[in-house]
């Protein structure tokens, strides 16, 4: 009776999603809503009352920590869903190609390339190519994958680049050949299986008569695919996902699979989960209030059965040294769990910074502390060269990186002359050109040119410019931009940014240069262990999923960093705006959100405007703290709401899909009939505004 009594600690909605049988059904389960309660109730329930072999069951979902939670749970209510195939959509496409690997032309024993393997494989086809142009490929080829698509496919959706249909067709030749996969084939191949083997995907089918899917709002298009083949009109299917927390579109995320399901798979039903068990009401007000300006989503209103809650708090600062004392405050005034959530892991630093300084222990969730990352280390490196040539720690980490042909026992040779240099390395260097291979020599002789000139160039202008201009001179720019992972190499010129960003406070001197150093070593000799049990929590957005904090508070709140760019693509700004829907409600008890005037970007101090997603909340669900510099502009944009239709002499009837304020302005962009979205500035471009009966 394991299963009845779970189904009495269920909420209606929730009791209805276990009891369902019949056609497929989607779940649309909001933040904090006990999804994870409701799917493995499900496979127990079916197991325990209708009674279904175990071994008939299929549930997939997108990490193995998810898949093992998943296990461990439905377990606990029915020992007998040990049996159930629990695995995430890779493992279980493994599995599927190993089964029947002769048919999809594998040896067994094949091989599952990552992606350095991916990018190793191509260097052998294009040995003259840098690694780094090859990685961007790479990633290419991933998403094409995640498209289903191959090279003979139209790749126009996933690159304009006129090589990639070749490049990408020479490294599957060469993948098969080989007789190995790479991650992106553990979701193709098992597609293009079941597609072409009638009998294996009789088999298939027969074997898995229910099929439950976790996070479906972060499938692919290769995933939703793969579950066309695995179903039929008598397989009972049910995914669970919310709309509003697709946040993945850079990973190949697609928000359509969950929008459409309904489309795709008639006679769905749908059964939304909207009482949260995490958040006050005020904090589910608030993210409502926003998300509901994104024009793809099924829809659903959050709420809670908790009792009062503190009203958010909107804190509009003049600069990020603001924005950070204004967070310590709230941390040293009101002790208690704490996160606080940027865009960027390059948002980090001054929180790091604060927070060892003032003692307080801290944790960073997914990412290395700010000194600890690779291409940070490499540029206090080359900062600390420059100090002293007599570092040999520094001088080994960056005289052959990017790799010049300086290798051991070149370094052997330099060392070998170092008594009679005096200790200086760059000197030692100079005099062992001679002795080492035409191509190290030569690149030894730059390496010193270009230190030499910068220690004389000392004494002009910021050291942020100086230390940017090393650093690229150098190569170690331009090899962390072109990393294998964009997304990753995006990370860490960002990094690199604010590491300017550090520098640009101090002189270009000789003094100011031992400054910044001794600040950093300080900094770092400082930093606090990392412990569990640390009150506050540093982390990025997209790291937030699935967490939760009694007190959240959402910094960088200003365009052009959240949400990022400009108004271009429709699809960015509603994944940014899911985004903030995510960050908002990770808070249970406490949301604060922060926003500056200035923020130095780039080694430059620039003016911002505050978030569009802040001027969406209505002014009544906040409060707004303010040091005098700005206010939010509130109700402006209901001039023209979002969904509201108007006319344009040019390009016809259309429907606002966004209306925000830009400080001086109202920017309103509207998505029109003929599928064109553009941008108007009304004060200066009338729209006409019509009735829906006209629309």
């Amino acid at each position: 009776m394991a299963a009845f009594a779970e189904l009495e600690r269920l909420n209606p909605a929730q009791r209805e999603a276990v009891l369902h049988t019949g056609g497929p059904l989607l779940i649309l389960a909001g933040a904090g809503s006990g999804k994870t309660r409701v799917i493995t109730a499900k496979i127990a329930y079916l197991i325990r009352e209708h009674g279904v072999d175990p071994r008939s069951i299929l549930a997939v979902t997108f990490t193995n920590k998810a898949a093992a939670e998943m296990r461990a749970r439905s377990s606990a209510m029915e020992p007998a869903a040990a049996d159930v195939m629990i695995r995430t959509f890779h493992s279980f496409g493994a599995w599927l190609l190993r089964r029947n690997a002769a048919a999809a032309g594998l040896d067994r024993g094949y091989s599952i390339y990552d992606d350095d393997d991916v990018v190793s494989l191509l260097r052998t086809i294009y040995r003259d190519e840098h690694r780094g142009t090859l990685g961007g490929y790479a990633r290419l080829i991933s998403r094409a994958k995640d498209y289903g698509l191959r090279p003979g496919d139209d790749l126009s959706a996933i690159s304009s680049d006129p090589e990639l249909a070749g490049i990408y067709g020479s490294y599957q030749r060469r993948l098969d050949e080989i007789g190995n996969v790479d991650f992106g084939d553990l979701i193709l191949k098992p597609v293009e299986l079941l597609r072409s083997d009638e009998a294996i995907r009789r088999r298939t089918r027969q074997r898995y008569r229910f099929v439950l899917v976790d996070e479906y709002q972060d499938s692919n298009v290769a995933q939703y695919e793969l579950l066309k083949q695995l179903c039929d009109e008598t397989t009972y299917l049910c995914v669970v996902g919310d709309d509003d927390q697709s946040i993945y579109r850079f990973r190949g995320a697609e928000v359509r699979n969950i929008l459409t399901f309904s489309e795709s798979f008639p006679r769905t039903t749908i059964i939304k989960l909207e009482q949260n068990y995490r958040s006050t009401g005020p904090i589910l007000e608030l993210a409502s209030s926003v998300v509901r300006h994104n024009l793809g989503r099924l829809g659903k209103t959050l709420w809670t059965d908790r009792a009062g809650g503190q009203e958010p708090t909107v804190a509009l600062l003049r600069d990020q040294d603001e924005e950070v004392d204004y967070c310590l405050d709230l941390i040293t005034r009101e002790p208690g769990e704490t996160a606080i959530l940027y865009r960027t892991n390059a948002q980090s630093r001054l929180f790091e910074q604060a927070l060892i300084r003032a003692g307080i222990p801290y944790r960073i969730v997914g990412s290395l502390r700010f000194y600890e990352r690779e291409e940070i280390k490499d540029a206090l490196a080359v900062l600390k060269l420059c100090a002293n040539p007599r570092d040999e720690v520094s001088f080994r980490r960056i005289v052959n990186k990017p790799a010049r042909g300086i290798g051991t026992k070149s370094l052997e040779t330099v060392a070998d002359l170092l008594s009679g240099c005096a200790g200086d390395l760059l000197e030692a260097t100079e005099a062992a050109a001679a002795e080492l291979s035409r191509k190290a020599g030569a690149s030894a002789l730059a390496f010193v040119s270009i230190m030499r000139r910068a220690r004389q160039s000392l004494g002009r202008g910021k050291l942020s410019e100086f230390t940017e201009s090393l650093v690229r001179e150098l190569g170690l720019w331009e090899l962390h931009a072109e990393g294998r992972d964009p997304i990753v190499a995006g990370s860490k010129v960002e990094n690199l940014e604010e590491f300017v960003n550090a520098a640009s406070l101090y002189p270009a001197t000789g003094e100011g240069l031992a400054e910044f150093l001794e600040l950093v070593e300080l900094d770092r000799s400082r930093e606090a262990d990392e412990t569990l049990d640390a009150e506050v929590t540093l982390i990025t957005m997209h790291n937030t999923k699935g967490l939760e904090f009694d007190r959240v508070i959402v910094t960088g709140l200003e365009e052009g960093l959240f949400p990022r760019g400009g108004d271009e693509d429709p699809d960015e700004v509603e994944e940014e705006r899911r985004l903030f829907y995510v960050a908002v409600t990770r808070a249970r008890d406490a949301l604060y959100l922060t926003s500056c005037s200035y923020r130095r970007l780039h080694g430059r101090v620039m003016e911002l405007v505050p978030s569009r997603f802040l001027n969406e909340i209505p002014a009544e669900l906040v409060h707004e703290a303010t040091t005098g510099h700005r206010r939010l502009t509130g109700g402006v944009t209901d001039e023209y709401p979002v969904g509201s239709a108007v006319y344009h002499d040019d390009y016809g009837m259309g429907v606002v899909a966004s209306s925000r304020h830009n400080g001086t302005d109202l920017v309103v962009q509207v998505r029109f009939e003929t599928g064109r979205v553009a941008t108007f500035l009304p004060r200066y471009t009338p729209l006409e505004k019509v009735s829906g009966d006209d629309w």
